[in-house]
């Protein structure tokens, strides 16, 4: 099988639409040598480094005619590269079917709050079209919460969705913590107002009254969400290596992610992976991932009691660490491949 990708997520510097098409892109590569695995987008991006050979890059727009991408540019791109099927990695297929393709739904976001997404009006009004009159031949979701909610919101036939887990990258393990003083809580991911990092600050305040632990925040700032003023003990690193990170995941007292809304949780489970102790939010997608692994408070106060309990008895900790690494080792990205691959056989089975 010859699969073409979209891979306009790879011209975003970091975020889990880049992890999740950089990942299992590379996965598949790999679990399938016999087939063929083609990245395509209209815009420019950089091929995985640790691409094998099967994982190629194809062609852009040709003329002005193909930069109407998905109406015209994509479908001429793909029978270029003789593509049996098209995967679209990021809520989009192209809109004249004339190969079987899957449509990656990673969450209901941009339909739940406007304030999340300032600038998803295009998805908002594109993917439900897409779904609704059968563009996208299959669906897959990265987890049973997000495959529920979509069947209950788009009214899309249970068979025509399945739930693929993702996984941590192989860079998130157990390492050595860097001496840390003071001690500190982390957050890891993009800053915006989905990640409840507003109720993640107004915690930590009230923990710091009775400890001196610092709150490290780790991520991108998105351009909508309001910057943060300064404040004792709050440490605002920005975007930050894999590695880092990692190191960052295993010096924390807690790995603090009180998100409203996920379709995964990816961050979870590369602090689980690396073996840190995680608080979170009570939402569903989150659940599914942490398991009995991950400190669950569904409320404000829930995670100030969460926060104070591993400030005063951080010896706690280590139960849930145990049970992090546990939990995560059930899922990788060799496993999410063959998943998908079934994925694209069973859109094979169905396109007429």
């Amino acid at each position: 099988m010859r699969v073409a990708l979209d891979a306009t997520p790879l011209t975003l510097v970091t975020g889990g639409l880049r992890r999740y098409t950089e990942e299992l892109s590379v996965a598949l590569a790999v679990e399938y040598p016999d087939d063929e695995f083609v990245l395509v987008s209209d815009q420019p991006f950089e091929i995985p480094g640790n691409a094998p050979a099967n994982l190629r890059r194809g062609g852009g727009p040709r003329n002005a005619a193909e930069r109407r991408w998905w109406l015209w540019g994509l479908n001429r791109e793909l029978q270029r590269v003789g593509a049996d099927l098209f995967h679209g990695t990021d809520f989009a297929v192209p809109y004249v079917p004339r190969r079987p393709s899957v449509l990656t739904l990673h969450d209901l976001s941009p339909w739940m709050e406007a304030a999340w997404h300032a600038a998803a009006d295009r998805v908002r009004q594109r993917t439900p079209v897409l779904i609704g009159l059968g563009l996208a031949t299959m669906v897959v979701t990265p987890s049973e919460a997000v495959r529920k909610q979509a069947i209950d919101r788009f009214r899309i036939h249970p068979d025509r969705v399945r739930a693929v887990p993702l996984a941590a990258s192989a860079v998130f393990r157990p390492v050595a913590a860097p001496a840390s003083s003071p001690p500190y809580f982390l957050y890891a991911g993009t800053l915006e107002l989905r990640k409840n990092v507003a109720g993640l600050l107004a915690a930590w305040r009230e923990v710091r009254k009775r400890h001196a632990i610092d709150l490290v925040l780790a991520g991108r700032n998105r351009t909508d969400f309001p910057q943060l003023s300064p404040e004792a003990g709050l440490q605002i690193l920005g975007e930050i290596s894999d590695q880092r990170l990692a190191e960052l995941f295993a010096g924390a007292l807690a790995c603090v992610y009180p998100s409203f809304y996920e379709g995964f949780g990816l961050p979870v489970l590369e602090a689980m992976q690396c073996g840190a102790c995680v608080i979170t939010s009570g939402d569903p997608a989150i659940a599914e991932v942490g398991a009995d692994a991950v400190i669950r408070a569904g409320s404000q106060a829930e995670l100030v009691r969460a926060m104070l309990e591993m400030a005063e008895r951080p010896e706690r900790a280590l139960v849930w660490r145990e049970r992090a690494v546990r939990r995560a080792a059930e899922f990788s990205w060799a496993r999410a491949a063959r998943l998908t691959r079934e994925v694209y056989d069973e859109a094979q089975e169905r396109f007429t």
